[in-house]
This record gives structure tokens, sequence and C-alpha cells, in this order.
């Protein structure tokens, strides 16, 4: 009896473990060997698995006949794999048009939006329980590498989760290194599309493979790659656990009275470090700042609210003001009061 392909092995422990059994799942394909890869190997699982298969591809429109290209492939593929394809065209520039150039949205950023809400379209469309992304162990060294790099805090360093908080999105190919993927097309003969996005320097993502990564394993630690994969696992069910501490408070002390918000403070400043910031930054993002407060922000509104005098406020950018108020901070739009600057 011949060896189980690792490949396929690895995706049935990860199909199990994210309840993918007797469900029904659209792959989002976009053509690259890595949904390539994932799209045949599921196929392959499929009976084994017990899956209902169909593909989804998002045609974003920025790259003229390759992406049309793209989408007949796609298209090609689900007829091979007899499973059926479903395609949507969109215009993520929209997304970007009309809005000032702080609030404004990266290309990359706006193609993420509108893909994933087209995937999530398609997957309604197909009657799927959820849709798989062909993410991999490399994506997500990648993501925690860059986040580091550009500075981030404990959560960030979770990089990529294995599904998305409400269980639709799942990435069962995350701990699955890019080699592997590699040899499993190649011992196969697949074809599939080549994106030169993505060896484009002008991505950062691009820079990082070709300046840094390349000789990582050879320079430092062979298992680089796993190293990182095993981080992003370990602080992500970290933050899990903190995450429902900060649920519990944010309960206890957070309530809304049309469009303003109401922090009750009392035993704020006796929280752990970890909680308070999460408590802080989930506050802020409630009352639509979030994007906008760096971590000294969040200090600065932690320190308000344990410390503040009655009627004093604090501006934060986005035009939302804090006024501490006896016992509770009340966080709003253009309230007047006595100005504690600083931020």
């Amino acid at each position: 009896m011949s060896r189980r392909d690792p490949l396929l092995a690895e995706l049935e422990r990860a199909a199990r473990a994210l309840a993918l059994g007797e469900r029904s799942v659209l792959v989002a394909a976009s053509g690259g060997i890595d949904s390539t890869v994932l799209a045949h190997a599921l196929r392959a699982l499929a009976e084994r698995v017990r899956l209902r298969l169909a593909l989804g591809h998002v045609n974003h429109g920025l790259r003229g006949a390759e992406a049309d290209a793209d989408q007949a492939f796609v298209e090609a593929l689900g007829e091979k794999l007899g499973v059926p394809v479903l395609a949507r065209r969109v215009a993520p520039q929209r997304l970007r048009t009309g809005q000032p150039s702080r609030a404004r949205p990266t290309l990359q950023e706006a193609a993420r939006r509108v893909r994933y809400a087209a995937l999530g379209e398609m997957a309604r469309e197909a009657g799927a329980d959820h849709v798989a992304t062909a993410h991999t162990l490399d994506d997500q060294a990648e993501t925690v590498l860059l986040r580091l790099l550009r500075g981030t805090g404990p959560s960030g360093l979770g990089g990529i989760p294995e599904r998305s908080p409400d269980g639709r999105i799942v990435r069962p190919l995350l701990g699955v290194p890019r080699r592997e993927i590699e040899r499993f097309a190649a011992e196969r003969h697949l074809s599939w599309r080549e994106d030169a996005s993505n060896r484009d320097p002008a991505y950062a993502r691009a820079r990082l493979r070709r300046d840094w990564l390349a000789g990582l394993g050879q320079a430092f630690n062979p298992r680089w790659l796993r190293a990182v994969g095993d981080l992003a696992v370990a602080q992500r069910r970290e933050s899990e656990w903190i995450e429902q501490r900060v649920s519990e408070e944010a309960t206890l002390r957070l309530t809304r009275e049309g469009e303003t918000w109401w922090l009750a403070c009392e035993g704020i400043e006796a929280l752990p470090a970890a909680v308070a910031r999460r408590l802080a930054r989930r506050v802020l993002h409630a009352a639509g700042a979030g994007r906008d407060c760096s971590r000294r922000h969040l200090e600065r509104v932690l320190a308000f609210a344990a410390q503040g005098r009655t009627g004093a406020t604090l501006e934060l950018p986005g035009g939302l003001v804090l006024v501490r108020t006896r016992g509770r901070v009340r966080l709003g739009r253009g309230t007047g009061g006595q100005a504690a600057r600083g931020c």
C-alpha cells in the first residue's frame, strides 16, 4: 500500500478540525497555484470527507485581458473537476472614489473587501455553508512578519485565523507550506495561472519575499516558517482567551444612547494592562474612531478614564471627544468642555 500524500493528509485533518464533513464548500479560486491545488485536493477528498464542492471566482477587472483569462481558466477547471463554477465581476475602485484621503482604502484593501463580499454572495447562491480560501503557511508567516515590521500589538501576531468569527470563511491549507503546494502540483502535472503582481516590488509582500525570506532558513533556522506559524497559533489562542474577558468587561461597562457611547470607569485602573488596552480599542471602534487611534491614544484614554476630572474633555482623531462625568466617560462628536489636550 503506497504512502498517503502528506498534503492530502494535512488537508483532511484540517477539514475535520473545521467540521467541513457533510457540508457544502465554495472554493475561492483565483486560478493561481494555491487555489488550484486546493480545488484539486478537496475534490480528491470529497467522497472521503463527504464534501459538496463549487468554485467561486472574483474578477477584479484590474488586469484587463489577463483577468478575463483567469476567469476562463477557473471555468475550465470546474468543468475538469466536475463541479459548478460561479463568477462575479467587481470594481474595487468604486470604494476609493468620493472618499477623503484619510478614509480611502488602498486598492488592495478595496479589492479584498469587494472580493469577500462577492464570495459571500456566490456562497449563498450555491447553497454553500463555507467559503474555503487557499492561504498557506507561507502566507501566514509573511503576514506576521509584515505586521511586526510595520508595528503591531499582540493580536496582530496572531496572523490569519483558521476561520472567520462567523465560521463562514475557512482556511484549510494554513498549515501547509508552499513547497508542498508546488510538489503536489508538479507530481500531478497541474497547470495554473501566474499573476505578475505577486512579484511586483511595488507591493510590500513581494519585497519581503524577494529581499528577506529567500535566505532566512539558511541564515537562521531551517524551520523558521513553522516557528512563525506556531507563534501565530499560540498568540491567537491566548488572544481568544483575553478577548472573552474583554467582552465581559465591555458588556458591563459600555452602553449606547443614540449616537453617544458611555463607558463606566470604576475599577478600570485595576484591569490587567492587556485587557484594558483591548477594552479601550473596542470602545473607540464602537464610537467610530478605532482606525485613527494609535497605542498612545489608547493609553491616554485609559488614563483619562481612571484619573480624569469631572467635566474635562479629551479630543481624539476623527472628531471624537471624550467627556469625563461622575463615574463615566461620554464618547461623542463635537462635545465641548474643559479640554485635556495631548492627543
